[in-house]
């Protein structure tokens, strides 16, 4: 009985044991067989927008007028008229230096002037009565011509001790200090006027034509990347440089607000041409392989949105947006983001954020 019983047992396992077995590979060849998820992706729209023409390079800024003001005559620095970074006038006195000597000396040579005058006027009142000869008259004048001219000159050496702002602008860093004897040509201060502001740049010779006098420039910085600065050309140079084959230009910015300073590195975008409408997309939207730029469009079926790649032709590239000169029209929908994982006729869920590169600062915290 008990030989009996385990018999059906086992036979009862074996049963069931190969009804599982059949329901989980069953259940795993449906599986591989399951179509994937609709791939996500950020989407973004063809738009029409107005771009100038332009020619954009590199340039450097440059100050209308700076000089490193330093002292023409030696001597020890007797009081100090300005503080660092201070704005200046023309003329304004800056440094003093010590001018006791000086001043004694231009003492004695004014009692010299004063002698040599009371000889002059004698020998003239004499000589207008024949009474002292002609060489006697000549000389006193001389004398008094020398002494004249030699106060002068201490004058002049007396005011060089003085030094004042060439011109009007900023002053740098003092880098000299009270009571310091300066040799001649010591550099005391830098001095730069920022407004307006001279930027240099250069052009390719084949873009010649499209230059001109009072054409308008606008100019972008590190330092203040959200904001544009405008000007205009002031000089063209007539020489064609050798080595680089390129012209140097020269703008002028008004700076008002001094906001630009000389030796800042700058983006230059020269307006060359009225604004025309075009068509545009975000540059991830532009795949790119050998055999030309294409996109992905969004289309509709009956499973749901599905994708098609779209040969396109491209031109100018500005701000992160590419332009489109053939293949797409306004208002296609096109793939912005994931790309990579895309093949054509795939079904694809639309993300609703947008691409990373088109998200405002809130969206992407």
């Amino acid at each position: 009985m008990i030989k009996r019983l385990s018999i059906i047992l086992i036979l009862s396992g074996l049963i069931f044991g190969s009804l599982f077995a059949f329901k989980f590979y069953q259940q795993q060849a449906n599986n591989q067989f399951k179509p994937p998820p609709p791939a996500v992706v950020a989407v973004t729209e063809v738009i029409q927008v107005e771009w100038q023409s332009s020619l954009t390079t590199i340039g450097d800024l440059v100050a209308v007028s700076g000089v490193s003001v330093s002292n023409e005559i030696a001597g020890i620095v007797k009081a100090i008229h300005f503080d660092s970074g201070q704005n200046v006038k023309k003329g304004q006195l800056l440094i003093e230096l010590d001018t006791e000597t000086d001043l004694a000396e231009q003492n004695g040579l004014l009692a010299q002037q004063r002698l040599a005058q009371i000889q002059y006027t004698r020998s003239k009142k004499l000589s207008s009565r024949n009474l002292v000869s002609k060489s006697d008259y000549d000389q006193n004048l001389a004398l008094l011509d020398k002494a004249i001219a030699s106060v002068k000159t201490k004058q002049t050496l007396i005011e060089k001790k003085r030094i004042r702002a060439p011109f009007s602008g900023n002053l740098g860093i003092r880098k000299v200090n009270l009571g310091q004897y300066l040799i001649s040509g010591t550099s005391i201060v830098t001095l730069q006027q920022l407004s307006p502001i001279y930027i240099d740049f250069q052009i390719p010779e084949r873009y010649l034509s499209h230059l001109k006098p009072e054409q308008q420039v606008n100019l972008n910085v590190q330092a203040y990347p959200d904001r544009i600065f405008k000007g205009f050309i002031s000089t063209i140079s007539p020489l064609i440089e050798k080595n680089t084959r390129s012209v140097q230009i020269r703008a002028i910015l008004p700076n008002t607000d001094h906001f630009l300073r000389p030796g800042m590195f700058a983006e230059v975008k020269v307006v060359s041409g009225p604004g025309k409408q075009i068509l545009t997309l975000p540059d991830t939207a532009i795949s790119y392989n050998p055999y030309g730029d294409f996109v992905f469009i969004i289309e509709s079926a009956e499973k749901g949105l599905t994708v098609h790649s779209r040969l396109v032709k491209t031109g100018m590239s500005k701000e992160g947006r590419v332009e489109i000169v053939k293949g797409l029209i306004l208002g296609e929908q096109v793939v912005s983001a994931g790309q990579m994982k895309l093949r054509n006729g795939m079904l694809i869920t639309i993300d609703k954020k947008p691409a990373p590169g088109e998200r405002t600062p809130e969206i992407i915290k």
